[in-house]
């Protein structure tokens, strides 16, 4: 039994998993379940998702897909209330659905400085809204739960024509060090992971011509993270002891200088 807990040290928890059709949340969703955790994947794309639990399933790991768009705030909230009927509640939200668009600000891309702030905000408040009070209920019983969140090194350095992201980023983190007082005594752990650059759908989006250009020019000098390599960071912070709560995580390409 004590070599199963070693080898799933996850087992027994329910890991909710927004943005996770692909890049970050993909790779965590899969080591999640790796290491033990029921994982529910959350994404718009339902063929992604089902393709991602079959795979799951494949490795030995358990999961459920279910398509939801996480802007829609009554969509969430079903999600959740189906997952506390389902699965009774999660211990554990990676909530990580985002999208970077960035342009110059003279431009105006006032469509695309809305999407952000929908998603990387917006969505990230309506996830916390319906999984807050199961996180609660979950470190009540079993005396851990955990809420992370992606941020990104954007949150806390400059980056010309980045920024309306890098504003939803530092609302991030600073929200996450905020929920982390309020929810640490109860033994909800908060955590903000800030990646550098990964190689993510997250270049696919952009428009602007030049950040692509510099995003293109950076592959060259810079290996580039993998969704994985941010991937391993999230199941460490998931192993760890309950009393102990890394609270900002910064993960960096060796290379990249800030």
């Amino acid at each position: 039994m004590s070599t199963q807990n070693t080898a799933k040290p996850l087992q027994g928890r329910v890991a909710v998993v927004t943005g996770a059709s692909s890049g970050i949340g993909e790779a965590s969703a899969e080591k999640l379940a790796a290491l033990g955790a029921h994982v529910v994947v959350l994404a718009r794309r339902a063929e992604r998702l089902a393709d991602l639990v079959a795979r799951i399933e494949k490795d030995g790991g358990s999961a459920t897909a279910i398509a939801a768009d996480v802007t829609d705030k009554a969509a969430l909230q079903a999600v959740a209330d189906r997952v506390a009927a389902e699965l009774g509640g999660a211990d554990l939200l990676f909530n990580n659905a985002g999208v970077m668009l960035p342009a110059p600000v003279e431009e105006l891309a006032t469509d695309q400085w809305q999407q952000q702030i929908d998603l990387n905000i917006t969505g990230l408040m309506n996830a916390i809204g319906a999984f807050t009070p199961q996180l609660v209920e979950a470190a009540a019983e079993r005396g851990v739960a955990d809420l992370i969140n992606t941020s990104s090194i954007a949150a806390q350095n400059i980056f010309p024509n980045f920024a309306v992201y890098s504003a939803t980023k530092a609302y991030v983190s600073h929200l996450s060090r905020h929920l982390r007082v309020e929810l640490g005594p109860k033994n909800v752990r908060v955590a903000a992971v800030e990646p550098g650059i990964v190689g993510t759908e997250l270049q696919d989006h952009v428009t602007d011509q030049g950040a692509l250009d510099w995003l293109e020019g950076s592959k060259e000098t810079i290996e580039w993270l993998t969704p994985q390599d941010v991937a391993e960071t999230i199941g460490f912070i998931a192993m760890l002891p309950p009393r102990a709560n890394l609270q900002q995580i910064t993960i960096m390409p060796t290379a990249q200088a800030s």
